[in-house]
């Protein structure tokens, strides 16, 4: 089973919320604190990331990496 955990590249992000509408395992979530532009930035705010990409994918501002590791 793969695993995965995003970075959110805060400056860019302008909680459109896309992308945790998006997440197919709602692991995402806006945050509370605020980035230099009065944004609150997305975070990943518990375990279950799948890697699969939908939030970067639907993320208009590419704020969004992701990494996936695959356990064997």
């Amino acid at each position: 089973m793969a695993k995965g955990r995003i970075n959110v590249l805060e400056e860019y992000c302008k909680s459109c919320g896309l992308c945790v509408a998006a997440c197919p395992v709602k692991v995402l979530r806006i945050s509370e604190k605020i980035n230099s532009r009065g944004h609150r930035p997305v975070e990943q705010f518990k375990e279950g990331c799948i890697g699969c990409a939908m939030c970067a994918t639907s993320c208009p501002d590419a704020a969004i990496e992701v990494f996936k590791v695959v356990e064997g």
